[in-house]
């Protein structure tokens, strides 16, 4: 029996959900993704040469990356070999392979789909390395996560990588409106009547996954069918539509890409002062189901890496809120959560705090580590003052000005400054203060001076 199965090409409809029954079958049925599909672009004119590589397809659920590869196999003169990464182990990834290679030396070319290759460990995806590279198979895998980092590199190095984009409104409104009319695949048996802006809705809601759109479509025609009076055509209402959506469905993994990408939003709004767009991503954030105390977690990290000393009081806020999402819960916990947003995003900014411990860090890693100056250590035995242990120490609150002309660096950094303060905010003050504590400790240094010329 042969490991290789052809694709059905009538298979019955019953039982098969609408997002599966109206799967484009040809190039031509095909919606969106022009950037890489339109005339003359490089990925349709190798599938339609029959002249590929191996490639994954990056890109959201719904954008069709399986519907691309299912049509790359009805048009290949390959066979065609899918795997799912959720279902399939190493042991049958060898024996596919194995009987790959057979297959290529009777001049059988053999294409592999791997959906969701992103789940494979290192050991699986290095079990396709040496087919890959020597021509046995050609690798297409489809992934929502960056290949740049679940993808083993010298796999993803023999692979082009092609990213599908989220699907527009009025390209996901189209695939609607041709499930609704089409009567061997879609619902065009049910005659079903739907309002642009019903469609528009669902379109809306499903964000850009085509999937999720026909889901929903399904579920409102069904409601529709039972609610429709006897003589009346079914009309799918945007009260059903509401019905069958129950919840925005929102694109996001707090283990993926999107997880990051959406914290950064949140932390480069905050950090250009815009509270509306730092409150939009707050919410996107919360409402995917973000854990509240991670997103407490990166406002703290906000507060100290873009508010610093500019107002001290962005730290206590920051933990105030992550204390009441700690002690109250969801969702009364997101309005501390957005107060600290809002807070952030109008507070002074500055950066002088977090580049300063930078370079103290770098000069920590990268200087030699001299001891600590014989003046600033404490000596508490005779020993240790016999051999100059607290010498020369200056005990600061018995000066006039409070500050010593005392080195508190080691030698090797005597001159270094690392906390510039900006004019922003309280910063604006400690740069004055700080300009005065250099003047008093100037002052110091020639009262000391002249104290040591005297006769």
């Amino acid at each position: 029996m042969s490991l290789f199965q052809p694709l059905p090409e009538s298979p019955s409809h019953l039982g098969r959900p609408l997002a599966d029954r109206m799967r484009p079958q040809t190039l031509e049925e095909f919606v969106g993704q022009e950037h890489i599909l339109g005339p003359k672009k490089t990925l349709r004119t190798q599938i339609e040469r029959d002249d590929m590589g191996s490639f994954i397809f990056w890109g959201p659920p719904g954008s069709g990356k399986t519907t691309l590869a299912k049509i790359i196999a009805r048009m290949s003169k390959a066979e065609f070999v899918e795997f799912s990464a959720v279902l399939s182990g190493i042991a049958e990834i060898k024996r596919v392979m194995s009987a790959a290679e057979k297959a290529r030396q009777y001049g059988t070319r053999t294409l592999v789909f791997i959906d969701e290759i992103h789940r494979f460990n290192k050991a699986q995806q290095d079990a396709f390395l040496p087919h890959v590279e020597k021509g046995s198979i050609r690798l297409i895998g489809a992934t929502t996560e960056n290949p740049s980092f679940e993808i083993i590199s010298a796999l993803l190095s023999r692979c082009r990588v092609y990213t599908l984009n989220p699907l527009s409104e009025k390209q996901v409104v189209a695939l609607l409106k041709r499930a609704l009319a089409d009567p061997a695949r879609g619902l065009g048996a049910m005659k079903l009547k739907a309002p642009d802006d019903v469609l528009e809705k669902i379109a809306d809601y499903s964000s850009g996954d085509a999937r999720a759109a026909y889901n929903v479509l399904e579920i409102a025609a069904g409601v529709a069918a039972e609610r429709q009076s006897e003589g009346a055509a079914a009309e799918i209402t945007m009260e059903i539509v509401r019905d069958a959506l129950q919840k925005r469905i929102l694109l996001y993994d707090k283990a993926g890409e999107e997880h990051y990408n959406l914290v950064s939003a949140l932390h480069k709004s905050v950090r250009n002062s815009d509270p509306d767009a730092a409150l939009y991503w707050l919410a996107r954030m919360l409402e995917a189901g973000e854990d509240p105390l991670y997103i407490a977690r990166r406002l703290v990290r906000m507060a100290v890496e873009d508010v610093g000393l500019a107002d001290p009081q962005a730290l206590a806020l920051t933990n105030a809120a992550r204390e009441a999402v700690d002690f109250i819960g969801l969702p009364e916990g997101n309005l501390a959560l957005a107060q600290a947003a809002v807070y952030l995003a109008l507070a002074p900014k500055s950066n002088a705090l977090y580049t300063a411990y930078g370079a103290a860090r770098e000069d920590v890693e990268q200087t030699a580590a001299q001891p600590v100056p014989l003046h600033l250590r404490n000596a508490p035995t005779g020993l240790m003052k016999a051999i100059g242990y607290g010498q020369g120490y200056q005990y600061a609150h018995d000066l006039e000005g409070k500050v010593a002309d005392m080195q508190c660096l080691p030698d090797n950094l005597k001159d270094r400054v690392y906390y510039q303060p900006t004019a922003e905010g309280l910063e604006k003050e400690l740069r004055r203060k700080m300009e005065e504590i250099r003047e008093r400790r100037t002052q110091g240094g020639r009262q000391e001076a002249g104290r040591k010329d005297r006769p």
